[in-house]
Formats: C-alpha cells, sequence, structure tokens
C-alpha cells in the first residue's frame, strides 16, 4: 500500500504544479490588453464558421468531426472550459484531467478529443506565458536532455494513438478510455480516502505542507553515474548537483508519451519528477516546466495530431475561452470557501470522470466482439455514466458560481483592500 500512496502523492503533486501553471498563464492573458484582442482576433472568424454551422479542422480532415457539427457543439466545448477552469482556480488541480473524457462524453473521438486538448493548451501556453521572468534559473544542460526525450515520447505516444485508430477506430476509443479510467479511479478513489479521513480527524484542508530537501529516490538517481552527466543547481549546492543525462532523456520520454496519449500536456508529471525523482530545486523545476509545456504539447499538438486532421480549432478556442472566466471565478471563490469543502468536490469530480469512462468500456468490447452483452444492457451503463458525469459536473459549477456571486460584494472588498496596500507600499 504504501508504493501506491505515494504514486498518489507524486501525481497529487503533479496535478497541484499543472493547476498552479494554468492559473498563472490565464490571468496572464486577463491582465494583458494586447492578448485579450489577439484572443479576440482569432475566435471571431470561430463565431462565424459556428453560426454557419461548419466545423474548422486542422488538417482539413472533415470525417474525423463529430458526427453532427452545430453551434451547440462550439457552446459545449466552452461550457467544458469552464468547468474544467472553475475546478482548476477553486480546487487548484485536476481541473485538465476532465477535458478529454468531457470532449468524449460529448460525443467527440477519442484521437480527436486528445488533440484536441493538447492543441488547447498550447494555444494557452504560447499566449500566456512570461518565459522571460522565469527562464533565470533554467539548467540549459537539463532542460536540452529533457525535451530531446520528450519529443520523441510524443511521437511515440502519437504513433501509438494513431496506429490503434488507423486499426479499428474502437480499438483507439477504448483505450484512452482505459487510460483515464486507470489514472482517474486511482487518484479519485484516494482522494476521497483522504477527504473522509480529514473529516473525521477535523483537518478543514486548509494548511499545506511540503518537504524542501531531496528525496531518497533523488539521491538513489544522482548516485548513478552514466555519461553524459550533468551539472544544474550550483547556486544553491556548491559545486551543484549532477544526474546522468540519460535518465533526465528517459523521463523526457515518459512526459511526451503520456502528454501525446492523454492530451494533457505532460505538465502533471513534470514538475514531481524533476523534484521527487531527480532532486532538481522547485525554482529550476518551474522554468524547465515552462519551456516543457510549449514545447511538449506543440510538437504533439501540431506534429502527431493537427496535421492528420486530430485537431479541432473551434472546439480548441471554445475551451480556451471559456477556462479562462473559469479559472479566474474558482480562484476568487477560494476566498469564501472552507478547504476541506474543496478538497471534497475535488474527489467527486475526479471520481465522475471515473465513472464516465468505466461506463463506455462494455459497450466499446461489445463492438470489439470482446464480450457478450446486451445493446439495452451497455447502452443503459454508458447512459448512466453520462448522466453522472454531467450532474457532478454541472453541480460543481453551479455550486461555485453560485457562492461567487452570493460572495461577490466581499469579494470586491477583499480586492479593494489589497490594490489599496499595494498602492500604499508603492508610495
Amino acid at each position: 500500500m504504501r508504493i501506491f500512496r505515494e504514486v498518489y502523492e507524486f501525481l497529487k503533486a503533479g496535478s497541484i504544479a499543472h493547476a498552479k501553471w494554468d492559473y498563472e498563464v490565464s490571468m496572464s492573458i486577463l491582465r494583458n490588453r494586447r492578448k485579450l484582442l489577439t484572443l479576440f482576433i482569432m475566435t471571431l472568424p470561430i463565431l462565424l464558421i459556428s453560426l454557419a454551422g461548419a466545423g474548422d479542422m486542422l488538417g482539413k480532415k472533415e470525417a474525423y468531426a463529430p458526427a453532427f457539427y452545430s453551434t451547440d457543439i462550439f457552446m459545449i466545448s466552452i461550457a467544458i472550459g469552464l468547468c474544467a477552469g472553475l475546478i482548476t482556480g477553486c480546487i487548484g488541480a485536476g481541473g485538465g484531467f476532465i477535458i478529454t473524457p468531457a470532449l468524449m462524453a460529448a460525443g467527440v473521438k477519442g484521437i480527436l478529443a486528445v488533440g484536441t486538448d493538447l492543441f488547447h493548451i498550447f494555444a494557452k501556453a504560447i499566449m500566456g506565458t512570461a518565459v522571460h521572468k522565469k527562464l533565470g534559473n533554467v539548467s540549459v544542460k537539463l532542460a536540452v536532455a529533457f525535451l530531446v526525450g520528450s519529443a520523441g515520447g510524443t511521437f511515440i505516444g502519437g504513433a501509438l494513438n494513431k496506429a490503434l485508430y488507423d486499426f479499428d477506430p474502437l480499438m483507439s476509443e477504448a483505450f484512452i478510455s482505459l487510460v483515464y479510467a486507470v489514472l482517474l479511479g486511482f487518484l479519485g478513489f484516494y482522494a476521497l480516502i483522504d477527504f473522509i479521513k480529514s473529516s473525521r480527524a477535523g483537518d478543514t484542508g486548509d494548511a499545506h505542507g511540503g518537504s524542501s530537501g531531496m528525496t531518497g529516490m533523488a539521491k538513489k538517481v544522482q548516485a548513478f553515474k552514466l555519461a553524459p552527466m550533468i551539472t544544474f543547481d550550483e547556486d544553491i549546492e556548491k559545486g551543484g548537483r549532477k544526474i546522468s543525462g540519460v535518465i533526465v532523456a528517459m523521463g523526457g520520454i515518459v512526459v511526451g508519451f503520456m502528454a501525446a496519449i492523454m492530451g494533457v500536456g505532460g505538465g502533471f508529471i513534470t514538475f514531481p519528477m524533476f523534484v521527487y525523482v531527480f532532486g532538481v530545486s522547485s525554482m529550476t523545476t518551474v522554468g524547465t516546466d515552462i519551456l516543457q509545456i510549449i514545447f511538449t504539447a506543440g510538437l504533439a499538438a501540431i506534429s502527431q495530431y493537427a496535421i492528420y486532421g486530430y485537431v479541432f480549432y473551434t472546439l480548441a478556442m471554445g475551451m480556451l475561452i471559456g477556462s479562462l472566466i473559469g479559472i479566474q471565478v474558482g480562484a476568487l471563490t477560494t476566498k469564501v470557501v472552507k478547504g476541506i469543502h474543496i478538497r471534497g468536490f475535488y474527489a467527486v469530480s475526479i471520481l465522475a470522470g471515473f465513472v464516465n469512462r468505466v461506463a463506455v468500456l462494455p459497450k466499446k468490447m461489445v463492438e470489439l466482439e470482446m464480450i457478450d452483452m446486451s445493446k439495452t444492457t451497455v447502452k443503459t451503463i454508458e447512459s448512466a455514466g453520462n448522466v453522472v458525469f454531467w450532474i457532478v459536473v454541472a453541480a460543481f459549477a453551479v455550486w461555485v458560481i453560485s457562492k461567487f456571486i452570493t460572495n461577490i460584494d466581499k469579494l470586491r472588498g477583499e480586492d479593494e483592500h489589497v490594490a489599496a496596500v499595494l498602492a500604499k507600499e508603492e508610495a
């Protein structure tokens, strides 16, 4: 059980780090008029396309779009982005995990959902990342070794997804659903156990701890001598720390592979891998993670999906718009809700995604002739999974938005107080 617990903490830390990045780039866009204008210009033709009832596919492979494209699917993509943003902003983790399952639940093919999610992350990273503020702490050699590996990983993951789809689209759907079911089930059940234990112990969930030293695993990894050796964090430790470039590249392969398979950019693995496995300082990790997300998401989205017609540009922009709104509302709402409630919603939202993906597996297995069940039964199971998912996500969205609206005067007062304090300090 200890190993599973450590894996859960690893993935949870990554999810939190990815949410923090998502929040920062979203706020960077929202606080910059030029970036907002750019987003409006990018979105205007999409709105016209949507109103005209035609999809906008990169790669010109309209056959891979939803069977019946309409303005509704564009509005659904905004709603999905909004809900994911609310989860990311309010919970501080997990929002990125529901986007691909939500797109698939809305009728988008799995491989198209993955490619579109990757493109949405890439677009947000390009628009919102203030790279110049973070790159001063990046170890160039460390970054190069990792990015070489992540590039290879994106080609492996993308090739696997495309090969499965070309062999049998049903197998591709089943594979992507299974990957998400395993990940979300693992995270969701452990998060639920944490929530129950915290509730019984009276833990409010408002405090977050963490260790600052190197883990035992990191020390073992750095002790493994395999050329070329890379020196980094010279400003933290005398003489710097050293790690094999081969190990770093292998870590990059894992991140690139997961990004291309799941469509989440790989950011949820990079941070804990660098800190807990490689023993890299948090400051160096932040800068490298920024580069990784831009490079990995961009390479995977364009070279593995867009050129083959697996990116639905219209939906990607819809999700970007929705997530920008959702993240800001969610982040503000954390000031007026209890941490224990946030922890509970995190578990429930992740488990809802798990139920949704598990519920489609019987249908896919019947279609692949792997099991024998009646069409009525598999249809009922799939419908139940969709209903549970959308009810949970919608309930969470309504709860957060209602909390935001009912406490808007209090939140406005806090913002004015903060602005006054900052103005006084500047004076």
